[in-house]
């Protein structure tokens, strides 16, 4: 099968959108699929604005045709709603073509805490972006039926999945600092509620892994808490499974792919009880999810790391894959396998 993804995240950003993305594609080109991934990186970019690091490929509608036109790929698949994202969706409204959408960050939130931009206004932008896919993947129940009240159609559930090899139980002596090591790992931005937990009066160590457009201030404002900058791979790894609590501060995230990495280093997570952690977090001995936030993370040094880590090892990247693909819309022209045929390849 021939696959196009086409999205606006992509690395270098690092952030769990990029991953799920990346890693789901990985995952289907181990089961035999071709993927063509459009994405900012074959583009001229410029800066998001209040956001620099994230580039933006405008312009970019020609190439992106003519990239589509010599792939014919089998099923395309729309992963954001930015400039490549209303690039692909015209191109297959243009041509007749069915596509499929998924939906990963609360847009109209950030825009809303960053510009002031009314929340009616964000979800009328994606109600009317995702109106016309054959379906809309989101990642969880209650993500879904609070996207059925605000007039979504076409959800479909796509979960996440876990590097349970890179992210396992390790020594707790990468972090040398005053026990117990409190660590949040992420972007450092307004949407995330890192200051949530920067002003808590906890024990120990606080550790920021992480960058973004807060970081400046919140590093001067709290000089004691650790900034270490974006860490990937082994190092991030590493500091995850040093930290004794993996605190989610966020109020606006999806799912929060990351607490799965921690949960699979055999670390306890801490949260508010909002959409996405309570969806992660379903058993109480692998997080504590509380409104008093530091009630929760001194709550969650009781809970064990062999709990976490047998969690954690439900989620693989394999059927994520899978799931994802089974969402798909199969082109109905000449020569491309049947519907029976693509249920079949893809269970």
């Amino acid at each position: 099968m021939k696959l196009a993804l086409i999205s606006d995240a992509w690395r270098p950003q690092i952030n769990g959108v990029v991953t799920t993305l990346a890693k789901t594609c990985e995952a289907l080109e181990g089961l035999g699929h071709t993927i063509e991934r459009i994405t900012p990186d074959r583009f001229s970019t410029w800066p998001c604005p209040s956001y620099p690091e994230i580039r933006l490929a405008l312009g970019g509608g020609r190439k992106l045709r003519k990239i589509l036109d010599a792939f014919r790929p089998d099923a395309l698949h729309i992963a954001t709603e930015g400039p490549l994202g209303l690039a692909a969706r015209r191109y297959c409204r243009k041509r007749g073509l069915a596509y499929t959408t998924s939906l990963h960050t609360r847009f109209p939130e950030y825009v809303h805490m960053r510009f002031g931009i009314p929340l009616s206004w964000g979800y009328a932008y994606l109600r009317w972006f995702h109106g016309r896919s054959v379906r809309v993947m989101v990642a969880t129940q209650s993500l879904r039926a609070e996207l059925q009240s605000k007039g979504f159609r076409n959800l479909v559930l796509w979960s996440r999945g876990v590097d349970t090899e890179l992210f396992r139980p390790r020594s707790k002596d990468r972090i040398a600092d005053a026990k117990p090591i409190f660590l949040y790992a992420g972007r450092v931005a307004i949407e995330k509620g890192v200051e949530n937990f920067l002003k808590l009066d906890l024990p120990g160590s606080k550790y920021i892994v992480g960058d973004g457009p807060q970081r400046e201030a919140l590093q001067i404002k709290y000089p004691r808490a650790r900034f270490v900058g974006y860490k990937t791979g082994e190092p991030l790894a590493e500091l995850i499974a040093a930290a004794d609590v993996f605190v989610f501060p966020s109020r606006t995230d999806t799912f929060g792919l990351v607490m799965l990495e921690a949960l699979a280093s055999g670390v306890p997570v801490a949260a508010y009880p909002v959409q996405g952690p309570r969806d992660v977090l379903t058993d109480p001995r692998v997080g504590c999810l509380d409104e008093d936030l530091k009630y929760a993370a001194l709550a969650a040094l009781s809970l064990k790391a062999d709990d976490c880590r047998r969690f954690a090892l439900n989620y693989t990247w394999e059927n994520c894959a899978r799931q994802f693909l089974g969402h798909l819309a199969p082109q109905a022209r000449q020569g491309t396998r049947s519907a029976v045929w693509w249920k079949r390849y893809s269970s």
